[in-house]
């Protein structure tokens, strides 16, 4: 009987390893096939001549700020500076207890104004909203509220302040390329582009030019994040690109450039995004209101928000699309710390634990197509049993080992395939992605980058693995889990003596 048992498990486990080297053989070639395509369209984008345009859409920035007085100037002056022609800045102050308000008041000479602020989501009281006396500052909104305890609660009110069709979240803490406003607005652009051209001519009988109603409907775009732990940094613009010098940062480096470049791109193909990070993300605000803005009790509200959004176009039978970029566009700063960087990655898997319970309903329903077939039951097989899969199967070894069962000469090659297709896959999108845009200045820093990949299955994919776990764990148990303080140093400055032009 216990024989039957561990042949059963072995051939599941197989069954499962190959499935999801599959999958990733198949984001992979999709994810190289998509960057090909985006840097030869590119290439000849004229983004000045776009910028002039009058047709272009409005956009609102949308940045909570709680406590976050030691950078708020920096970092308000550095989204004031988007190269945008037409977009607000709105920054959510959620209740801090520092000096975060009283420095933006003084140093934006801001004045509490009358504000036609519609709650179309709702969220904890808003107290007060500022605008600046300054015509210069005329595009940046303060909207002052009560703690919500997330970033979801403010976000959400700052979607009820925004002016416009769509609203960019972003941390108040991330530094922006200043293009990231045209970069990301571009997929929506380029899908309205073809729905003029499938329009056609006027009708000949009745002179009305007819429009196609099932087009597809861009809502949301999202592009690459990276640490900009130890890049070097001039008045909140990044002039020399560097991977993070400290261990932990360097595999979160990594991570990021494998799950963007070669990950989302891959999803991105088949049009199946399974969430929007969010550090970075362009929304169209009607629909994200009318799925119900961001939650404010999720720990994955990127991810949820994302599900709600697909789920709505699918009942109200509207083909839609999320599409990402593979240009780095924005930088923010990992935990350098296990304690910070534990607290982080708990949550984020207590998060997926709160997706699956919330939204389990959608797994394998044919009705929501690629939701229900394809990014649903990847999350629920792929991400969320992962983890537990991969602990019991450790145990399991342990098991053959301490009985003797072992057949060495086949678990032998099976590890040493895993490790090696783990390795390849990290550095094929690390060098992947300096080959195609050269972000690292030399390959000396790439190369070194690369190395970690050698070392992630030893060291950093445990401990992913064991805080997963944590938060599967404490979700289960109803455990009160806090967003925490990241306890940020702060981005590298620039050094005179080591000015580099790029």
């Amino acid at each position: 009987m216990i024989q039957e048992i561990s042949h059963i498990t072995e051939h599941i486990v197989f069954i499962y390893g190959c499935t999801l080297l599959c999958i990733y053989t198949l984001l992979a070639y999709m994810a190289l096939q998509g960057v090909r395509k985006f840097k030869r369209r590119n290439d000849y984008m004229d983004y000045d001549k776009v910028l002039g345009s009058e047709l272009l859409p409005g956009i609102s920035v949308v940045a909570p700020a709680f406590n976050e007085g030691l950078s708020i100037i920096s970092n308000v002056r550095s989204l004031l500076t988007l190269n945008y022609p037409k977009f607000e800045v709105v920054i959510v102050n959620d209740g801090s207890t520092d000096n975060t308000l009283e420095q933006l008041i003084v140093e934006f000479e801001m004045q509490e104004v009358d504000f036609a602020y519609d709650e179309q989501i709702v969220t904890q009281p808003v107290k007060r909203i500022f605008k600046s006396r300054k015509a210069v500052y005329g595009n940046l909104i303060v909207v002052d509220k009560v703690n919500g305890k997330s970033k979801a609660d403010a976000s959400n009110a700052g979607i009820n302040a925004s002016t416009y069709n769509y609203f960019l979240c972003t941390d108040v803490d991330c530094l922006l390329d200043r293009n990231t406003l045209i970069q990301l607005i571009k997929p929506f652009l380029e899908e309205e582009e073809k729905k003029i051209k499938e329009v056609g001519e006027p009708c000949p009988e009745c002179g009305y030019v007819h429009v196609i109603e099932d087009n597809v409907r861009v809502i949301a775009s999202g592009a690459t994040l990276r640490l900009g732990n130890s890049c070097e940094v001039e008045e909140g613009v990044i002039t020399r690109m560097r991977p993070p010098r400290q261990l932990l940062p360097r595999f979160q480096e990594m991570e990021y450039i494998r799950a963007y470049v070669l990950g989302k791109m891959g999803w991105s193909a088949m049009n199946a995004v399974p969430n929007v990070s969010g550090g970075l993300g362009l929304f169209d605000r009607e629909i994200a209101v009318k799925a119900g803005g961001y939650d404010a009790k999720s720990f994955a509200e990127d991810m949820d928000i994302i599900t709600r959004m697909c789920a709505y176009m699918i009942e109200n039978k509207m083909k839609y699309a999320i599409r990402y970029i593979p240009v780095t566009l924005c930088w923010t700063e990992g935990p350098a710390t296990l304690k910070v960087f534990g607290r982080q990655r708990t949550r984020w898997g207590r998060g997926l634990a709160e997706i699956m319970s919330i939204h389990g309903r959608l797994i394998f329903r044919p009705k929501y197509r690629k939701l229900g077939m394809i990014v649903m039951p990847y999350n629920l097989f792929f991400e969320f049993l992962a983890p537990i899969i991969e602990t019991l199967g450790v145990f399991y070894y342990i098991y053959l080992i301490l009985s003797g069962s072992v057949n060495w000469p086949y678990a032998v090659l099976l590890l040493v395939f895993a490790y090696l297709f783990s390795v390849m896959i990290s550095s094929l999108a690390v060098l992947w992605d300096q080959i195609t845009f050269r972000y690292y200045k030399t390959w000396k820093e790439v190369v070194g980058l690369c190395l970690m990949a050698f070392l992630e299955p030893l060291i950093y994919h445990p401990l992913i693995v064991f805080f997963a776990l944590k938060g599967y764990f404490n979700f289960a148990t109803g455990k009160k889990h806090s967003w925490g303080n990241m306890q940020r140093q702060g981005f590298g400055k620039k050094k005179p003596a080591m000015a580099v032009t790029k």
